[in-house]
């Protein structure tokens, strides 16, 4: 007789995730390369910034830009400028560097786009371990899950 108690499935997420003191922004530049990206967006907010660009000047050559545009519940007028952003910077990946608006920023970019992120977070939302997307228009948020916004790696 079989123990239907034993039987579970078990999906894991495909990220990979560093973790070690001074990861940032030194590792950075090597996650990027692991995934072939030699062109990313960093997207930070204001309060990020200093990260943000030591992450960016970390990156060299591979730094396309710097968008400092997230703020909470990732409106959609904010989510159309950091794909604009994305776009004409030529961009073919993200690094999201700050909190849950930023990871929510960059996935709203990936959800339009397809770019993979690599997030890299500065304080522990959680968004950058789930394929959950919100954004929000007007005074309605919407949610969804999409695996092209789960970040590729996290650092």
């Amino acid at each position: 007789m079989k123990d239907e108690a034993l039987d579970f499935t078990y999906q894991a997420q495909p990220m990979r995730v560093l973790f070690r003191s001074g990861a940032v922004p030194d590792a950075v530049p090597d996650e990027v390369a692991l995934l072939g990206l030699g062109s990313v967006l960093v997207l930070c907010d204001d309060h990020g910034l200093d990260t943000a660009h030591a992450v960016a000047a970390s990156l060299g050559d591979a730094c396309a830009g710097l968008h400092a545009g997230a703020v909470t519940h990732v409106p959609v007028e904010v989510a159309d400028l950091a794909v604009e952003a994305a776009r004409e910077a030529r961009a073919d990946g993200c690094v999201a560097v700050g909190g849950g608006s930023v990871t929510g920023l960059a996935k709203a970019v990936a959800l339009r786009t397809g770019l993979p992120i690599v997030a890299v977070p500065t304080t522990y939302a959680g968004s950058e371990m789930t394929p959950v997307w919100g954004l929000t228009e007007g005074a309605v948020k919407r949610t969804g899950r999409d695996p092209k916004v789960l970040p590729r790696s996290v650092v």
